[in-house]
């Protein structure tokens, strides 16, 4: 009992500190990512070099970590929740950094904050720390909005939870892929329609498994956008739609371009999100969601 009432003053003083932490904040400076390694093959630089000195743990220099931990649990004491989980921040150029600020590289998530060092977090690798060794760290802030805090929120579940649509649904949607990939960044009507969504749902009736499939798409735009150059939602998700003809199993392709507010609750959650990677997630500053 004794040594545990003289450890509850440093518990109480390690809360205080993380008490300011949140998902999405960073920790600046040199900093090592150690990662475990089959000594029998390495397959990256680091790992190469620590196999080669009989190591069955890698390490590398990174220019910081950022927390994925939820922000509630980083919160939480120490004694009740001993560990955070953080990804290092990596340095990209500025084109990998509008792609990744657009939602095209879900291995990344853009940390607001940093954009101008070009840092972003690296989320194929990931290491738990105990919360002490995070208490030690300089807190560098991430976002300063919710809005921001949800993007990043939103990056990190993109890159667990993405549905697996089969293999001929992808089939059937690489031409739509490809045409929004080309067109989202063109001066055109089309490429401003493009970036007024805020995502692409589908909708398979009755399963995705079924011998015989009735697709149809949800273009959810924003709400800001009704109308653009005197271009018509309706002309463009016909051109889209025709870049996804009947075929196979898939018996009937519709869709409807709305907005998040016109759609029902069992349509959104009965339907799966296209990934598109040309998709931006940057910030609306009407509802605080990320927008293309």
């Amino acid at each position: 009992m004794a040594a545990e009432s003289a450890q509850d003053p440093l518990i109480r003083s390690i809360d205080n500190v993380l008490a300011a932490w949140r998902q999405g904040d960073c920790a600046l400076g040199e900093h090592w990512f150690v990662h475990r390694l089959d000594k029998s093959i390495a397959v990256t630089d680091a790992g190469r070099v620590a196999a080669e000195a009989g190591a069955d743990l890698a390490e590398q220099e990174v220019q910081g970590f950022v927390v994925v931990t939820q922000t509630c649990d980083v919160v939480r004491s120490c004694a009740e929740r001993p560990f955070v989980e953080i990804c290092p921040l990596v340095e990209v150029d500025d084109d990998r950094l509008r792609e990744i600020q657009r939602g095209r590289r879900p291995a990344y998530a853009f940390v607001v904050l940093l954009s101008a060092r070009r840092l972003v977090a690296d989320l194929d690798r990931v290491m738990t720390v105990e919360k002490p060794l995070l208490a030690t760290w300089e807190r560098t802030p991430g976002w300063s909005t919710d809005a921001e805090a949800r993007a990043f929120a939103l990056a990190l579940s993109r890159k667990r939870v993405r549905f697996a649509f089969p293999d001929d649904f992808t089939a059937l949607a690489r031409k739509l892929q490809s045409r929004m990939a080309d067109k989202h960044e063109k001066n055109t009507g089309e490429g401003h329609g493009l970036r007024a969504l805020r995502e692409i749902r589908v909708h398979a009736s009755p399963s995705w498994d079924a011998p015989q499939v009735d697709i149809f798409f949800w273009f959810v735009r924003n709400e800001s956008d009704a109308d653009f150059e005197g271009k018509n939602w309706a002309d463009l998700s016909k051109e889209w739609l025709k870049l996804v003809p009947t075929t196979g199993r898939f018996k009937s392709i519709e869709g409807q371009v709305l907005t998040l507010q016109d759609m029902n609750a069992g349509e959104y959650v009965d339907s799966d999100p296209l990934d598109l990677d040309h998709l931006s997630t940057g910030l609306s500053s009407n509802d605080g969601f990320p927008q293309a």
